[in-house]
């Protein structure tokens, strides 16, 4: 919070002058004034009243004597019930505003919360490689990358780790169907992306699967027989069977059908703007996961029952008895979680594992720690799971083995065409070259897709409306993206005048007097780190999305309020200038932690 290390001090030391007791920090309570109340700064003065043995009034009036004399940065103080807010003068914002632009990483900030010698490991994405990537990854993938690109404005050092999931039942089913219905089709033959094409056989498996058991439950058997018995069913299992056993034409074809996803997947992520450092996979790592469990059962943590399956008691934590291995020895998630975990710590000592899953994997991730503290590893509780919440749509939940899922490279094409459609009728780009105006309508639709769902804290479900997403007078992408480029296009009107070539370099402390819309839009720069710290800190790109707008916003205020280029009045506008350049600059900022990129036109 701007000026906290001024007025805290200051607010100390009289209450030591005036009632005789030294006060913490955590005592002097300050938040910013609500935007209802004239002020900048508040301090909460109940806390305060009740260590002076006084009202909250007579503390407030005595405190506000004293900064009023003691503070020359203060302006003016009123009290509201138990609130003192502070005013200070406009000299202090522009002396601050001063201060910032010297600095030689201006977007950056360092935040006590991370341990900065030793990185943090952000994994997400982490697919399955039997279907392509819908809008459930789409909002996983944005939120590690982003989470990942705060973290490293905090100067944390970061590793985006990716984990693909290319093993295990769900591959098996795929391939099943491939081989009885597949007559030899490729992504070639197809004319289908490769994880498109795969996932069409994981659609056609259910299909096939959903028809054996209803056959089955016909000839008399239960539901829960029929499941375990269906022929499909049979068959994946004894795919996984020949898999584990390394089985030749079994690893061919998994090997060549994953390759097909992989391409796929390449070509989606690149589209998105989302990047990663290492990959790991699991038919790599769930066999160290299975040493692990091994270790478990050696040393009486876990316990094997009469079918050979092996399990952790965790009633004493309130839980319940974890399956970690199955009884024909293929491993589980768990297994495979317990491995990589370990890895990546012998790997790189990591400060903090940050895995970036939906919130219905809540209680594996808490069975994860507990078993990993079980085992007596003391970095057990470096690990942070960034459960997030669903996403909607108005059509309802989506559901990927019954094909009823919204594609992600079908959705970002249905944005960017949106997009061409909306900024055509507003007929502004009548001067772009064709290149030019797929670029901008890029822009414009993964900025919309991005920012509509980045908006939203992760733990809240989310309901997302692609026609409300790209609104470009909303609080959505575009309309941030469309106040840059207001910017962009006000400063080259500005350069092209030689008066006003380097007023960005203008110092604001020699301003004499301060519009009330220009002090405004100074406070709203100045609240960039305060943000950035928060976003980071909460593993919340959110903050930052909504800090963005906000400030877009009061810009736009003082656009319209205040005239930017007036030659008449050179030192005025040379202010104005600087201010629109920090403006475009903050907001470039922001929106590149979001992965969103920005237009010089529109």
């Amino acid at each position: 919070m701007m000026f906290e290390s001024l007025i805290r001090p200051a607010v100390q030391a009289a209450f030591h002058e005036l009632y005789g007791k030294h006060l913490g920090d955590d005592a002097v309570v300050l938040q910013s004034t609500r935007k209802e109340f004239s002020g900048d700064l508040t301090l909460v003065v109940f806390g305060l009243a009740k260590l002076a043995g006084t009202s909250p009034d007579a503390v407030g009036k005595a405190i506000a004597e004293h900064l009023a004399i003691r503070v020359p940065e203060v302006k003016a103080c009123n009290l509201v019930k138990g609130f003192l807010n502070i005013e200070l003068h406009d000299s202090a914002w522009m002396e601050a505003l001063f201060t910032w632009m010297q600095e030689s990483e201006p977007y950056r900030t360092s935040s006590a919360a991370f341990d900065t010698s030793h990185p943090v490991l952000v994994e997400y994405s982490s697919p399955n490689t039997n279907k392509p990537l819908h809008l459930g990854h789409i909002r996983n993938n944005l939120l590690g990358f982003s989470v990942a690109e705060l973290l490293k404005a905090v100067h944390t050092p970061v590793t985006k780790v990716n984990l693909i999931n290319d093993r295990g039942i769900h591959i098996c089913k795929s391939m099943l169907a491939w081989l009885k219905q597949g007559n030899g089709e490729t992504p070639e033959s197809s004319g289908m992306k490769g994880d498109h094409l795969v996932g069409k056989y994981y659609v056609e498996f259910d299909r096939m699967y959903k028809a054996e058991i209803s056959q089955l439950t016909a000839e008399g058997k239960s539901e829960e027989e029929a499941k375990r018995d269906a022929p499909s069913m049979v068959e994946a299992r004894e795919l996984l069977l020949k898999w584990e056993a390394g089985d030749q034409p079994t690893v061919e074809l998994w090997k060549k059908m994953n390759a097909w996803v992989y391409t796929g997947f390449e070509s989606t992520y690149a589209r998105l703007g989302v990047d990663f450092d290492t990959f790991y996979y699991e038919s790599e790592t769930y066999l160290l996961g299975k040493s692990i469990v091994q270790d478990g059962l050696d040393r009486g943590v876990f316990y094997r029952k009469e079918d050979g399956s092996v399990w952790v008691d965790l009633t004493d934590e309130g839980l319940d008895h974890k399956l970690l291995l199955r009884g024909d020895g293929t491993s589980v998630y768990i297994t495979q979680d317990l491995g990589t975990a370990k890895q990546r710590y012998d790997e790189t000592g990591f400060s903090k594992l940050i895995y970036v899953v939906g919130n219905e994997q809540d209680y594996h991730f808490k069975v994860l720690k507990l078993i990993l503290k079980k085992l007596g590893f003391s970095w057990w509780d470096s690990l942070v799971h960034l459960s997030y919440n669903m996403v909607d749509l108005p059509s309802g939940k989506m559901k990927s083995r019954e094909g009823t899922v919204v594609d992600a490279d079908e959705l970002m094409q249905e944005m960017v065409d949106e997009a061409a459609r909306i900024t055509r009728e507003l007929g502004k780009i009548d001067d772009f070259s064709s290149d030019e105006a797929r670029e901008l309508y890029e822009t414009i639709g993964l900025g919309a897709l991005k920012y509509f769902i980045l908006k939203v804290d992760p733990e809240k479900r989310m309901l997302f409306n692609p026609e409300e997403s790209i609104d470009f007078n909303g609080h959505t992408g575009p309309f941030i993206q469309y106040t840059y480029a207001r910017i962009r296009s006000v400063l080259r009107k500005a350069a092209s005048m030689e008066q006003f070539a380097d007023a960005k370099h203008t110092d604001p402390r020699s301003q004499k007097s301060v519009h009330e819309k220009e002090r405004e839009l100074v406070m709203a720069l100045l609240r960039y780190r305060e943000s950035l710290e928060e976003a980071a800190g909460r593993f919340s790109p959110a903050v930052m999305a909504n800090y963005a707008y906000e400030l877009a916003k009061v810009f736009n205020s003082f656009y319209h309020e205040c005239p930017i280029v007036d030659q008449a009045q050179p030192d005025t506008t040379r202010f104005r200038v600087m201010l629109c350049t920090l403006t475009a600059g903050n907001l470039l900022a922001s929106l590149s932690l979001l992965g969103i990129r920005v237009p010089e036109r529109m």
